[in-house]
């Protein structure tokens, strides 16, 4: 037991120094820092209601909203629990007939252009909730008519809620798509 003893007191030390003091530092000094992004990057509707995460895509397939990129999420679509691509390559059977399901969604929506690949592509973790600009404008003929609303009111929506690069030479030009339905909803 005496040479146990040290050994026990290092593992209790490190428990409550690791386990307890260190990620309560850090979730306050975060919770300082960025508030909204410690809490969940949470939107709220127009009455103040939680309705998701900009972080996390949000399954949208009414014809009068914009779709957000496929999710690769098992059990319910853009569920972070199940977060993960398909890991189907383009040879895959199963991978190419879910392309092909989402390319005839979209077609028998209207949608004639030129579908960028991320409309008909999963993103690596399933839970992409943005889409490119090109993406969304694609859609604005579809969710106008839907609507009654005349598509370049949609194209203006759609460059307000557009993204530039990060830092301005990271990634690329993005639209958050629950924030883009969110501000079609509450447009008169």
């Amino acid at each position: 037991m005496k040479d146990m003893r040290p050994t026990l007191m290092l593992f209790i030390a490190f428990t409550l120094l690791l386990g307890g003091a260190y990620p309560l530092v850090v979730t306050g000094i975060a919770q300082l820092a960025f508030p909204s992004q410690a809490s969940g990057s949470f939107i709220a509707d127009a009455g103040g209601v939680s309705v998701g995460s900009r972080l996390i895509g949000q399954p949208f397939t009414g014809a009068k909203y914009f779709w957000p990129r496929p999710s690769a999420t098992d059990g319910f679509p853009y569920n972070p629990m199940a977060s993960g691509g398909s890991n189907a390559g383009p040879t895959n059977p199963d991978y190419l007939r879910t392309v092909a399901q989402r390319v005839r969604a979209l077609r028998e929506s209207g949608v004639t252009r030129t579908l960028p690949a991320e409309l008909v592509q999963a993103s690596a973790s399933g839970l992409d909730p943005e889409i490119s600009p090109q993406g969304a404008a694609i859609q604005a003929e579809r969710v106008a008519r839907a609507r009654g609303m005349k598509a370049v009111d949609l194209e203006r929506l759609i460059a307000k809620h557009t993204r530039g690069r990060q830092l301005g030479f990271i990634g690329e030009p993005r639209v958050n798509v629950l924030e883009l339905n969110l501000a079609l909803d509450a447009m008169k």
